[in-house]
């Protein structure tokens, strides 16, 4: 009997029933594109749900438009657009008729009689109770109207579009840029976000762009991405409606096409349409382009939002406050004790040098010639290791060798040069342009983790519009805003626990304090999958956000000592004053009656003392003569403490606007000099 066949009657053949067993399917190895991987787990890269998505959208592309007017040295002008689009303009978008329901009772939102006379009367319970809350002069929360149940499968849709003056993109490249971009995005990010030879600070969490934006839409909508791009020097704009084969990888172009150019616009314009929802994630959004301004205060911001009923218009803009742009961040080479296993083996494969000690001296930072030798010929990496061995003949066991030398080795560490710190100047202006605090504080210090080096900006103001009592925390790690999972960061967890509030004279539940943080680094340790905060258990880092902040609060505390100083005298030239009017009144009762015994020669004075009673005898001098004698005295030794005050702590600790004096020739030929702490414009 043949394996797999099963008889009843062996004797019987015809009668049989016989039941193949199904052979077991060979293993299929299926591979996934990058595309298809961050669809299935959208929430990586911040997609978790139509809120969020539509924060990640808009966040995404203004950063890819800041990086892009950076790149070519251009202050960034940013505007961005979301429009709310009600269902039956997108129905009519995607080619879909209305239809009106037939069976209300097969939805999800529908409601019966009985159900629907609970809510009722609930609302007119809760309504009453309101009203006489309101009676009886208490604080009555205003409730949003029911429009009763929601069904699930009621969407949110919104036209997203970004726009900015940045370098723009190749006509060529653009399909690629955005269809075919995950495998190379991915790849890079897996090495720290940097290019195959080295490492360099940046902007995005992941390396995706407004590619998760396009697949978003893809998964939402079904809608195609629209792009408008214009370089410098070109005649056309280039216009691109596409969308991406997600488990292809590859772009479905609709439209490509050379457009007339006759305003000579350079930037990109980058328009989506996406499932969202602003209600819920409305703050957060404003948020993050606030913060933003802060952070970017060279930078303009126009953020508009149309709604469905256009008599709820959002437009909000953010001016510049500088055109003092930070350095672009500079591209730099492997530390040693930053490198890993694979990483040494890709940079062996990729290298162009030939010998092992030239790999050394040119793929890795702080490793000299002399000091490579060190290394090879003293004998520390062993006897079959040579200055002149080639390469890429190292074996495994040879390479292992060579990183654990990189990990015990001594090696200088790396220099924070290629990084680009926003600068206390620009942090600084921007606290003051969307805070306007009374005072504030700016400090910032270099350190190194694990081989890469790291600054951290602190600013800590007091006071301010549209500020809360208490903490108010900002954070920024690479010059973009974190606003999720603050509980759990270095910096919240520091400020909330490790600074003594009361040594530097800030009452940290009543004064509206405000607390920035900005982290550079080519190397930003996030935790999470949406890497949305800094931990908490990295103690170089956690230790330079405290001193950080440490040194801020010293310089106000010297600011607020002063002006509790300056406080206390303006209360004693009030005290001053108010006893006056008594003090002048005792003093002449006193002069009058020792006058008039002078005058019955009961009593004699000196000749100065005389001299006084006579002029008081004669009314020359009155309760209002001594009035304003001792007013004038008040006023002097006033003076005398407000100007010695000023001698000591400034003209004036207040914040001040700034003003550009341009030349009235058309050409301004100036000479800048400006450092992270400051900056100054001379005319010539």
């Amino acid at each position: 009997m043949e394996t797999g066949d099963y008889s009843e009657s062996p004797t019987e053949p015809k009668k049989t029933k016989s039941k193949t067993t199904r052979k077991p399917k060979e293993a299929v190895l299926k591979q996934k594109s990058p595309a298809e991987f961050f669809a299935e787990n959208k929430n990586i890269a911040g997609f978790d749900n139509p809120g969020k998505c539509l924060y990640t959208t808009v966040r995404e592309l203004v950063e890819n438009s800041l990086d892009s007017a950076e790149s070519i040295s251009e202050l960034p002008e940013v505007e961005i657009t979301i429009e709310e689009i009600g269902k039956s303009k997108f129905n009519s978008m995607i080619g879909l008729v209305d239809r009106e329901r037939v069976d209300e009772e097969l939805y999800d939102d529908f409601e019966t009689a009985k159900a629907r006379e609970k809510r009722l009367a609930k609302e007119a319970r809760t309504q009453e109770l309101q009203a006489k809350n309101a009676a009886l002069g208490k604080k009555v929360k205003e409730t949003q109207s029911s429009k009763g149940m929601r069904s699930r499968g009621e969407a949110s849709f919104y036209r997203v579009t970004c726009k900015d003056n940045g370098r723009g993109m190749p006509h060529d490249d653009i399909p690629n840029m955005f269809g075919r971009g995950f495998k190379v995005a991915c790849m890079t990010h897996n090495f720290l976000s940097g290019t195959k030879y080295g490492l360099k600070q940046t902007r995005g969490k992941f390396g995706l762009g407004a590619k998760m934006a396009l697949i978003w839409s893809k998964m939402s909508t079904g809608l195609p991405i629209e792009i408008s791009s214009s370089m410098k020097g070109q005649s056309y704009i280039s216009f691109c409606r596409l969308d991406i084969d997600i488990h292809r990888n590859i772009p479905h172009i609709h439209l490509h096409e050379k457009r007339d150019n006759k305003e000579r616009w350079r930037g990109a314009e980058i328009q989506v349409v996406i499932e969202g929802n602003w209600t819920t994630y409305r703050s957060k959004i404003l948020h993050y382009m606030r913060q933003m301004a802060v952070i970017t205060p060279y930078a303009q911001f126009l953020f508009k939002f149309a709604p469905d009923a256009s008599d709820k218009n959002v437009t909000i803009r953010f001016a510049r406050r500088t055109d003092i742009m930070p350095p672009v961040p500079v591209e730099t080479k492997y530390h040693p004790s930053a490198v890993d296993l694979l990483l040494i083996k890709r940079l062996i494969s990729e290298t162009s040098k030939e010998n092992l000690l030239q790999f050394l001296q040119h793929e890795f930072v702080n490793i000299g010639k002399s000091y490579a030798e060190r290394l090879i010929v003293m004998g520390e990496m062993g006897p079959d290791f040579s200055p002149k061995m080639a390469v890429k003949s190292l074996t495994s066991q040879q390479i292992v060798r060579i990183h654990q030398l990189f990990r015990q080795a001594k090696f200088d560490d790396p220099s924070g040069d290629c990084l680009s710190p926003a600068g206390e100047y620009n942090l600084r202006l921007g606290i003051i342009k969307e805070l306007h605090p009374d005072m504030v504080a700016t400090y910032s210090g270099a350190q190194v983790f694990e081989g890469h080096p790291f600054m951290v900006e602190a600013g800590v103001s007091v006071g301010g519009k549209d500020v809360k009592q208490g903490l108010n925390i900002f954070r920024f790690a690479n010059r973009i805003p974190l606003l999720f999972e603050q509980g759990a960061d270095v910096v919240t967890r520091t400020a909330l626990k490790r600074i003594n509030w009361n040594s530097y004279k800030i009452n940290q539940a009543q004064d509206k304090i405000g607390v920035f943080v900005s982290i550079v680094s080519t190397k930003i340790p996030f935790k999470g999958t949406g890497k949305e905060y800094i931990g908490d258990d990295i103690s170089e880092i956690a230790s330079a956000v405290k001193s950080s902040i440490q040194q801020c609060c010293i310089q106000l505390k010297s600011k607020i000592v002063k002006k509790i100083q300056a406080r206390e005298q303006q209360e004693r030239k009030r005290n001053l004053s108010k006893y006056i009017p008594d003090a002048t009144g005792a003093i002449y009762d006193v002069l009058k009656e020792m006058a008039q015994m002078h005058a019955s020669k009961k009593k004699r004075y000196e000749e100065e003392d005389a001299d006084v009673l006579r002029k008081v005898s004669a009314h020359l001098i009155t309760k209002q003569t001594l009035s304003e004698k001792l007013a004038k005295h008040v006023e002097q030794v006033d003076y005398e403490m407000a100007l010695e005050y000023a001698t000591q702590s400034g003209v004036c600790e207040e914040p001040r606007e700034a003003i550009y004096l341009q030349s009235l020739e058309d050409e301004k030929n100036f000479m800048d000099f400006h450092s992270p702490v400051f900056a100054f414009r001379l005319y010539q």
